[in-house]
């Protein structure tokens, strides 16, 4: 008999999806302001809280502030029952939980609001070690001014040492957020998947579409461009070409689904909760189409394979 997994934190369950707000003000990767601006942004959010899918994730370093920004007008004009997670950066001249909780009250401020679902440490960075932001977050939970606590792209060694902070003061690691997609499997690979789903800590996918190259608009005749071309390469997309095609494939045995909407339920299906990103109402629309049904393990069994192949091709 199969010993079943703890659950959740309070604050995550139930969650199969998280909108990204990365691109929310980002002028330097994703291009805010030329080819999208703040009218599509705020349509985005309208779309969101139209179909119910309200639990936002930003960061205080995404457009350098402006996404939070952008999201505290939004939720102050627009009726919403939103939930929001955000994000401090550990940058190295950051020495103590006192930045932590000056950055936090900093983030409540732009976002206009006096407590954040879920706040998390953006990533590992020395000198300073995790016991020490767990510290702040402890402090931040007993203030009331966040719900739950979290990290990102943190390694299975370090995600234990902040789980057992939380808990030796009465709390516990709600999420780990980390890259994790077809095109990007290393958290089952090297196990933290399968333990932070031991552990009751919930993956938290960003990237899931690899930055849209999962979407199947791109190709090597129609190349992605920007920063982003410089890690999906022409060469790429020709190589992860019969990927693209299963997703399509496997989408159309499902009513018509997209490739991006078969890339995050596989993600969904492997137990962590993906967070897609939506700049415009029809990729809010089209990430919403990945809820409310689920690849069958057979289906799942052949991405695992096909994913695979492409990863070992050269």
């Amino acid at each position: 008999m199969t010993e079943a997994l703890p659950e959740r934190h309070p604050v995550l369950q139930g969650v199969e999806y998280m909108v990204g707000t990365w691109a929310w003000g980002d002028r330097y990767l994703w291009g805010y302001g030329q080819e999208y601006g703040r009218p599509e942004i705020e349509a985005t959010f309208e779309m969101c809280c139209e179909n119910g899918t309200v639990f936002f994730d930003t960061a205080e370093v995404y457009g350098q502030g402006k996404s939070e920004q952008l999201l505290g007008e939004f939720i102050k004009e627009i009726p919403c029952n939103f939930r929001i997670a955000t994000k401090f950066m550990p940058y190295p001249w950051r020495l103590g939980r006192g930045f932590l909780l000056r950055a936090l009250k900093a983030s409540l401020k732009r976002l206009g609001v006096e407590r954040v679902d879920l706040y998390q440490i953006h990533q590992p960075m020395p000198p300073l070690q995790p016991e020490v932001w767990m510290d702040g977050l402890v402090e931040a939970l007993h203030a009331g001014w966040i719900s739950a606590a979290g990290v990102s792209n943190y390694s299975r060694a370090w995600m234990d040492r902040a789980q057992n902070a939380l808990i030796r003061s009465g709390f516990r690691l709600a999420a780990n957020q980390v890259e994790y997609s077809l095109l990007n499997r290393e958290i089952e690979k090297n196990g933290l998947l399968q333990h932070c789903q031991q552990q009751g800590i919930t993956v938290l996918a960003y990237s899931p579409l690899a930055m849209g190259v999962l979407t199947g608009k791109y190709s090597p005749e129609k190349p992605v461009r920007g920063i982003r071309s410089a890690m999906y390469s022409q060469r790429t997309l020709a190589r992860i070409k019969p990927l693209i095609q299963l997703l399509y494939k496997i989408g159309s045995d499902h009513a018509g689904k997209t490739a991006a909407q078969v890339a995050l339920n596989w993600v969904i299906c492997k137990g962590a909760v993906p967070i897609a990103g939506a700049k415009t109402p029809g990729q809010q629309q089209q990430n919403t189409g990945a809820l409310g049904w689920r690849l069958t393990e057979d289906e799942v069994a052949r991405l695992d394979q096909v994913s695979d192949q492409v990863a070992k091709e050269k």
